[in-house]
Order: C-alpha cells, then sequence, then structure tokens
C-alpha cells in the first residue's frame, strides 16, 4: 500500500460520528443537521429538463475534454462573471471540466508536485476544506498551514510565510470565500499572492465553490483568473481556478465543475486526466452548459441565503457574538466552551449537528485556530433554520 496512506487524518464527518456515538438525542425534538455543506435546496428544472432531453447520451463514452457546448458556455460565464474579455479566455486550452470540485482538488496535486523534490511543501489555509491535505500527503508533499484567525480577518497573510519556505512551495490552496469562515480575499492579497507565484514559481489553486452565494449583489467576491487579468496577467500564469454546480446551482449530486486559467498547467493536467477516467457523462455535460447560462436560478438561491442568515442571527445576536460573512452559507460561530464539548452537549440537547472547528483544522504555529468554534452550515430550509436558532439559543443560555 501507499505508506502516505498512513499519513491521513480521519476526516472530519468520521470524527463527528464518534463525538455523536452512544447518545441518544431527545425525540421530542426533529433532527436539524447544520454540519454539512450540501444544498437543500431545489434544483432548477432546467438542469432536470437538459438531463432528460439527452438521457440517450449514456450509450456513449464521453471524452474527458468535454463537449465543445460546455467549455464554450463555461468560458462565457467566466467572461461575464470576472470582466475578462470573451477572447481573452480560450475554451479550447483554458477550461477543462471536472466531476466536481472535491476530486478536482485532490487530483490536481498528484499531477502538479514533482515528486523528485524531496522537500515539497504545499501551502493551505488553516481551517481548510480536508482535501487540500490529503491531496498534499498522498502526493508526497508537505502541508504547511497559514492560520487565519479573527486577528487576520479569517484570512492567510502570506507576508507571514517565510523565503525558505515559499522556494521550498510547488503549489498553495487558497479557498475563497472561506470554508469555514465565508472571509473573501481582497484584490489586493490576490495581487500580493500572484507577484510572489511569479517570484518563487510556484502554482495557486483557487477554491471559489461558494464565490455565487454572497450577501451584497453590488459586490460579488474577486476571482483569481480577474485579480490576474487586472495585473495584466492576461495568460493566467501559474493561476487556476476550480468552480462547481454544487453550491451555485443546488446540484451536488450531479458532481459537476470545471478548472480554468493558465493553458500550460491545463495541458499537462488534462494529459493526467485522460488516464485518471473522470470524464462527464453526456448528459450531465448538456445538463450543466445550460446551468452555467442561466443566472436567475442563481440570484433566486441567494435571496433564500439572505432569508436564512438574517433570521439566524436576529435571534442568537443577544445571546452570542454573531455575525454574518460576506459570503458562503457558513457561520463561523464562536463557543463559550470547548469546540467538541459545544457540538456534543447542543446534539445532546437539542438534537442538533453541528461540525467542531477543531475538527477542521490543525494545530500550527503554537495553536489550534479552530478551536472553540463550530461551523453551522444553514443549508436547510428557513423553517428549520429559525427553528435551529431558536434552540441554539436556548443550549447557550444554559451554559451560563
Amino acid at each position: 500500500m501507499n505508506p502516505n496512506l498512513d499519513h491521513l487524518h480521519p476526516y472530519p464527518f468520521a470524527k463527528l460520528n464518534q463525538l455523536k456515538q452512544g447518545i441518544t438525542a431527545p425525540q421530542d425534538k426533529a433532527h436539524i443537521a447544520l454540519s454539512i455543506g450540501e444544498p437543500k435546496h431545489a434544483t432548477p428544472s432546467l438542469i432536470h429538463d437538459a438531463l432528460a432531453i439527452h438521457s440517450d447520451g449514456i450509450a456513449k463514452y464521453p471524452t474527458t475534454k468535454g463537449i465543445p457546448e460546455l467549455r464554450t458556455a463555461i468560458a462565457d460565464w467566466i467572461s461575464h462573471r470576472f470582466t475578462i474579455a470573451t477572447s481573452d479566455i480560450d475554451p479550447e486550452n483554458q477550461v477543462l471540466p471536472v466531476s466536481g470540485t472535491r476530486e478536482a482538488l485532490f487530483s490536481f496535486a498528484q499531477a502538479v508536485v514533482d515528486l523528485s523534490r524531496p522537500d515539497a511543501i504545499v501551502i493551505m489555509p488553516n481551517p481548510f476544506y480536508q482535501i487540500y491535505e490529503g491531496a498534499a500527503l498522498l502526493a508526497g508533499a508537505e502541508p504547511y498551514f497559514i492560520n487565519t484567525t479573527e486577528e487576520s480577518g479569517y484570512l492567510p497573510n502570506f507576508n507571514s510565510v517565510s523565503d525558505a519556505i515559499w522556494q521550498r512551495c510547488q503549489l498553495i490552496y487558497i479557498c475563497s470565500p472561506g470554508n469555514p469562515t465565508g472571509a473573501v480575499i481582497p484584490e489586493q492579497e490576490h495581487k500580493n499572492l500572484i507577484s510572489l507565484a511569479e517570484k518563487f514559481d510556484f502554482i495557486i489553486a483557487s477554491d471559489e465553490c461558494y464565490t455565487e452565494i454572497y450577501d451584497d449583489e453590488s459586490n460579488p467576491p474577486q476571482g483569481l483568473l480577474e485579480t490576474a487579468y487586472n495585473m495584466g496577467n492576461t495568460a493566467f500564469k501559474r493561476c487556476v481556478m476550480f468552480q462547481s454546480l454544487s453550491k451555485r446551482s443546488n446540484a451536488p449530486g450531479l458532481r459537476s465543475g470545471f478548472v480554468a486559467g493558465d493553458a500550460e498547467v491545463l495541458k499537462q493536467y488534462f494529459e493526467y486526466r485522460t488516464y485518471q477516467g473522470c470524464a462527464l457523462p453526456f448528459p450531465t455535460q448538456y445538463a450543466s452548459a445550460e446551468a452555467w447560462k442561466d443566472e436567475e436560478h442563481v440570484q433566486e438561491n441567494r435571496v433564500l441565503y439572505r432569508q436564512k442568515f438574517t433570521a439566524f442571527i436576529n435571534i442568537l445576536e443577544d445571546t452570542c457574538i454573531i455575525g454574518k460573512p460576506p459570503a458562503s452559507f457558513y457561520i463561523w460561530l464562536k463557543t463559550p466552551i470547548d469546540d467538541a464539548d459545544f457540538a456534543q452537549q447542543l446534539f445532546a440537547q437539542q438534537n442538533i449537528t453541528v461540525l467542531p472547528g477543531s475538527y477542521l483544522s490543525r494545530e500550527a504555529h503554537g495553536f489550534n485556530p479552530g478551536k472553540n468554534h463550530v461551523r453551522i452550515a444553514l443549508v436547510a430550509p428557513v423553517a428549520e433554520c429559525i427553528e435551529a436558532a431558536n434552540r441554539i439559543k436556548h443550549f447557550i443560555n444554559t451554559l451560563d
């Protein structure tokens, strides 16, 4: 077996299941799951319709590169969303469909990390989406964590990393809007990171699967390719973005996303993927193309999340310190007691499941930045979120 498998940590939800083991939650309260970031809003009918219309496509082998209609729809969406000239996004060489961002974020490290360098480092924020760490470890690289804390605005401070670490860095994962904090990396910090990538020759993998869930309609989150383009880096050198329909279009089971950016990097990653065998089925590709062409359902989606955030925060704001993140559908709540104890007792008393923050992070630079936080995913319907907020309020009041 691959010896690097021994370095993997238990997945957060496996730890959460163990935390809840043996506890019988109150049966008079319906269970409310706020731990997993699985959207519960209705998948738009245009996706269902396209899947049905093109259902005969399952009789054919799809190609890894994807149909031109899908790559063109993605390129057009990138151009419109990030104010990049259509002529500067090449659907043939700068866009590649993938089976959701999870598999792509993982496999990307396997293709990028140079195994001939035993000192390879992959940098990532802390807390983080656990795929980043697993991808680094199984690629034979050492994960390096940049703590994101309240003091840093829950953003990674790239200036805190020494030149010696940057020199060993081959790949950095960034997540904006952040999981679990919802913090958005501003353009200036993108520029700083792109300059560091040029200086030390590493690749930036920008996980942007939450960019379409944001609070201010007039101020959508900045994208990495958008910043590179504004800097004059119109070829997006060393920059690759990862995007998905899971959150944007409430279609997590479709397993559809894309990577886009540096054509030279994607050329080699495409070669890797032809062996990996993760081509999207034809019905999925046609349905995805329709989803990327439509913005109305995405705007409606944001309205629903705003309603939930407003109702949830209004109930809890006089009980704890809570605020609305600029984007994503998470609340990164500070806890008055240990985060694992908070999650365990909340389940035992109120039949609500949330995720301890320390399960999403590692101890680095002397502390675990996820400690004494829980991640609350406001994915349930509005009524359930309101019910959950009232139960959490009651629970916190019992801790006084």
